[in-house]
């Protein structure tokens, strides 16, 4: 049985956290050779958390490196719908009534893998990786990945050994949830010794504070990690971690039944309930994953607002949901998932209706349809099954009269062409993500993000939505934050600027002898607590 676990607060006395620390090292006796195997769906990225970009690396890094703030994984979804934020790196911190300065106390006696003594002074090296053009250190890749977090960061300085000290330039009411974020690239802290030593290479010698230690890669084949006995926080129970890429759900399935892995993602949705039978586990949560199609506002047709409506209506959510996905997903009548702030469900908008999507596409002169081209990915990060998703995307528009030519290319590529924005005879773009901070949807729909230069690949833009995300960001209130980010995600549903397909489940299926695995609001995951009972 999994094991209940005090968590530190943010306000407590850096004494009673170093008692309450050390406390949560104790563990049982752990098996030799008592290593847990994950399939995973893709190949992972590096392993430079600050640079690395997509869930699976994320799930992977997070492992080996931490952020100066956490979110607590421990809870399931049913207990949070939104995971709390927790101390990490940091054990506490002050923020100034002007919402301006925030001032982090590090925690004492950390050490980082390859022996380095965690301080403020090798936090700030991190983040002058990430945010200072003129630090030696720069990396202009780390920028572009966590630039989100330090949009508003003014400047940082070491005040003491362990007190650091941030200054903002405005308000910014989702920064410490930003930084426990990891899907786009993460603020984790990395061994400022192994970045001087290893420089451009950091990626291929992974030091960090984590649970976790790296042990080798065999790209295409496996990420080994190993237990950090030393670690400041609760010591995992298992001798170590393997990740395995297998894209095929056949080959994941496969490899669980034959004992080769002890866990796999994203299984294949017609596998779940066989292997349910067989005895194996199904672990579901409701992270912020939502599988949604972005429009291109240069096109000649989806630019038009009734024919993104139209498109929207002509959506089976339900359908695929249940009948194609055998409830792996839940349809998604929301911009963001319920796991982010500021969510509106609006059946309104989203439940599907074929004849007054007619109507819309008659309105505007294109009673006979048209043609346009839709891209995906064959496989990757939270792509659930993307080309055959986009082939019963195909089948709904064909019933208003749009015919959609499907383009895919693998994960990787994919991620690089989307990134560009979509280009001319492009209509839409797919693509899974969220956050549970609610700041995900000014990532992915503000007029200063535009791409190539931020992840608003339709080129959208609202002065009335950039007003309200803007307000949201800046309001010191949480009440007030949650009202202006509901506010914005209204006017995307309404303007249908982004079309929230499913929202993701996140299943895993794990052996019969496997304990203490939690699926969390989140799309990763802590496995601290995980056991192999066999």
């Amino acid at each position: 049985m999994r094991q209940s676990v005090t968590r530190l607060h943010a306000t407590l006395l850096s004494v009673i956290v170093a008692i309450a620390a050390l406390a949560g090292c104790s563990r049982g006796p752990v098996q030799t050779g008592n290593v847990f195997v994950i399939a995973i769906e893709s190949e992972a990225d590096i392993l430079d958390p600050q640079v690395a970009g997509g869930w699976v690396s994320w799930r992977i890094n997070r492992q080996i490196f931490e952020p100066l703030v956490d979110e607590d994984l421990s809870m399931p979804s049913s207990e949070a719908t939104v995971p709390p934020l927790r101390p990490g790196l940091a054990e506490s911190w002050d923020i100034s009534d002007d919402g301006l300065e925030y001032t982090f106390h590090i925690r004492k006696d950390v050490k980082f893998h390859d022996g380095t003594p965690l301080d403020a002074q090798a936090v700030e090296f991190n983040v002058r990786r990430m945010w200072d053009k003129s630090s030696p250190m720069y990396n202009a890749r780390a920028a572009g990945q966590t630039g989100f977090v330090w949009k508003f960061l003014d400047s940082v300085q070491t005040v003491d050994d362990h007190t650091l000290k941030m200054r903002l330039s405005q308000p910014f009411s989702e920064f410490l949830r930003m930084l426990a974020q990891g899907g786009n690239g993460s603020t984790a802290i990395m061994s400022p010794t192994a970045l001087q030593t290893y420089g451009e290479d950091v990626a291929d010698h992974p030091v960090g504070t984590g649970p976790f230690k790296f042990k080798e890669r065999i790209r295409g084949e496996r990420i080994d990690l190993v237990r950090n006995d030393d670690y400041w926080g609760k010591v995992p129970y298992i001798d170590g971690v393997v990740f395995r890429p297998l894209p095929d759900p056949s080959a994941r399935t496969a490899a669980l039944r034959s004992g080769d892995v002890d866990m796999i993602a994203v299984p294949n949705p017609d596998s779940i309930d066989n292997l349910v039978a067989e005895g194996y586990q199904l672990s579901e949560g409701t992270p912020p994953h939502t599988w949604y199609l972005s429009f291109n506002m240069k096109d000649r047709y989806t630019s038009i607002p009734e024919v993104r409506q139209a498109i929207n209506l002509a959506v089976d959510r339900e359908g695929m949901a249940k009948d194609m996905l055998r409830g792996s997903v839940t349809p998604a009548w929301g911009v963001q998932a319920l796991s982010a702030g500021g969510y509106v469900e609006r059946r309104d908008i989203y439940q599907r209706n074929l004849d007054k999507a007619r109507q819309l596409l008659a309105s505007v002169g294109l009673a006979d349809g048209f043609q346009t081209t839709l891209i995906t990915s064959t496989d990757g990060s939270g792509q659930i099954m993307p080309a055959q998703m986009a082939e019963f995307l195909q089948q709904n528009l064909a019933e208003i009269g749009i015919k959609v030519n499907i383009q895919t290319q693998e994960w990787i590529s994919y991620l690089g062409v989307w990134a560009r924005g979509m280009q001319d005879g492009v209509g839409m773009a797919q693509m899974s993500w969220g956050m549970t901070s609610p700041y995900w949807l000014y990532i992915v729909t503000s007029s200063e993000l535009q791409a190539p230069n931020g992840p608003n690949v339709g080129y959208y833009s609202s002065p009335a939505l950039d007003k309200a995300m803007n307000n949201a960001i800046i309001a010191l209130d949480p009440q007030e934050a949650e009202q202006w980010w509901r506010r914005a995600n209204n006017i995307v549903s309404d303007e249908a600027a982004l079309v929230p397909i499913v929202n993701d489940k996140a299943p895993y299926v794990l052996a019969p002898y496997v304990s203490g695995f939690v699926s969390a609001s989140e799309e990763w995951y802590d496995l601290t607590s995980v056991k192999l009972e066999q």
